[in-house]
C-alpha cells in the first residue's frame, strides 16, 4: 500500500495525474527507452491474452455440449507440442532483444562527465562531488507541524529537502551509491534510476537529463522507522549555471572552515548555544531521542536525566562526534559544524530539566575531534 501512495505523491509533485496507473515516461533518453520497452511488453501480453481467452471463449460458445458437439479424442499431438514450444520461444526472443539492449544501456556508466558519491544513512542522503571539493548532507525539510497535522500539508509534502542534489543538463552523471548503516535505495522515477545503497558495497547508476528542472524521489527500501522521511530532490541546471553553482558552493565551504577556525578562539553565551542547539536537535536528533528527550524505551536511550548528559561531558561530546559502533547512533562530526555540535550538546545538557549550567564551546568539540 505504501508503494502506491508514494507513486501518487511523486506523480502529484511532477504535475501529473496522481491516480495514473501507467509507468511515467521520465525526462531522460533511458527513461524513454524503459517506457517504450514497458509498453512493448504490455502490448505483447495483451495480444497473448486476447488470443488465449478468445480461443477459450470461442470453444465454450461454439463447441459446448448443448449444441451437440462431441469432444475429440487424441493424445500427444506432435503438431500441438511443436506449436506451443516454438511460438512462445519466438515471443520470448522478440521480448528479450529490446530488453537486453535497454538493460545494457542502463548499466553503462563509462565516460561520465560528473561523478557523485551518494551515501544513504538513517535517515538522510550525503552527496560528494568526486571531481570537486564539495560535499554535503541532504535532509527532509518538511516542517514537523505539517507531519503532526497542525499545519496544512503542502504540494511537495515529505518530498522537500534543505539541500537538493544539483547536476548539469546534457552531461552524463555517474552515481556511486552506498550506505553507512542499513540498506537504502536511491530512487528518482523521472530518471529511471533506482539502485540499492548497501553498506560495504558500491552500486553504479547514471543519468543524462535533457531539460532543466526539479525532480523528486524517495528512499525505496524499508530502512527503519523514519524511512518515509528520506526524500531525494535533484535540480538539473544548464552547464554554465551548474559550474557557477559548484564554484559558489566550494567557496562557501572554504569560508565556513575559516569561520570555524575563528570560532575556536571565541566563547558563545548560553542563550545563543541553546537557541542554535534546539534547532539542530529538532532536525538531527529528535527523530530517535524524541522532541522531549525521553527517547523510545528499549530502542533509543533517553537524554533527559541520563548520566552522560548530566555528568560526563567529554564522553557526551565523543558520542555525538564519533557515534557508537554497532548502534543506530551516527557520527555527527562530519555532518555538523563545530558551532552546531557545541550548541546541540549544550542544549542536551541543559534542556528538559537537565540544567547542568555548563556550556560546550567549539574548542571543546575540536579537542575531542583532534585529540589535542
Amino acid at each position: 500500500m505504501a508503494l502506491f501512495s508514494s507513486a501518487g505523491v511523486l506523480a502529484e509533485s511532477a504535475g501529473a495525474d496522481p491516480y495514473q496507473l501507467n509507468l511515467t515516461k521520465g525526462v531522460t533518453d533511458i527513461s524513454a527507452q524503459v517506457y517504450d520497452l514497458h509498453m512493448t511488453i504490455f502490448y505483447i501480453c495483451v495480444a497473448i491474452g486476447v488470443v488465449v481467452f478468445g480461443a477459450m471463449l470461442y470453444a465454450m460458445v461454439f463447441h459446448r455440449k448443448s449444441k451437440g458437439v462431441k469432444p475429440a479424442h487424441f493424445h500427444e499431438s506432435v503438431k500441438v507440442e511443436v506449436a506451443w514450444t516454438i511460438i512462445p520461444f519466438i515471443i520470448l526472443i522478440f521480448m528479450a532483444v529490446p530488453a537486453a539492449k535497454t538493460l545494457i544501456a542502463m548499466e553503462d556508466t563509462s565516460e561520465a562527465d560528473v561523478t557523485i558519491l551518494v551515501t544513504g544513512s538513517q535517515w538522510k542522503w550525503h552527496y560528494k562531488y568526486m571531481d570537486n571539493d564539495l560535499e554535503y548532507y541532504s535532509l527532509l525539510a518538511t516542517r514537523p507541524e505539517q507531519i503532526g497535522g497542525k499545519y496544512e500539508k503542502g504540494r511537495n509534502y515529505l518530498l522537500e529537502v534543505d539541500r537538493p542534489l544539483v547536476i548539469p543538463t546534457d552531461k552524463k552523471v555517474r552515481f556511486l551509491i552506498t550506505s553507512d548503516d542499513v540498506i537504502h535505495s536511491w530512487w528518482v522515477p523521472d530518471f529511471a534510476v533506482k539502485k540499492d545503497a548497501n553498506p560495504g558495497f558500491i552500486n553504479e547508476a547514471w543519468t543524462k537529463v535533457n531539460e532543466p528542472g526539479i525532480y523528486r524521489g524517495q528512499c525505496a527500501e524499508l530502512c527503519g522507522k523514519d524511512h518515509g522521511f528520506m526524500p531525494v530532490v535533484v535540480i538539473a541546471k544548464e552547464p554554465a549555471e551548474y559550474n557557477a553553482w559548484v564554484a559558489d558552493q566550494a567557496a562557501a565551504q572554504r569560508r565556513a572552515k575559516e569561520e570555524e577556525q575563528k570560532l575556536l578562539a571565541m566563547n558563545m553565551d548560553m542563550g545563543e548555544l541553546m537557541s542554535v542547539g534546539e534547532k539542530v536537535y529538532q532536525s538531527a536528533c529528535a527523530a530517535c531521542h524524541m522532541p522531549n528527550g525521553e527517547g523510545l524505551p528499549g530502542v533509543f536511550p533517553a537524554l533527559k536525566g541520563s548520566k552522560i548528559a548530566l555528568t560526563d561531558m567529554p564522553k557526551h561530546i565523543d558520542i555525538v562526534v564519533n557515534g557508537v559502533s554497532g548502534t543506530a547512533m551516527q557520527a555527527f562530526g562530519k555532518q555538523l559544524s563545530l558551532k552546531e555540535l557545541a550548541a546541540v550538546i549544550t542544549y542536551e545538557r541543559n534542556a528538559w530539566g537537565n540544567n547542568t549550567g555548563e556550556t560546550v564551546q567549539a574548542k571543546d568539540v575540536n579537542a575531542v575531534m583532534t585529540g589535542k
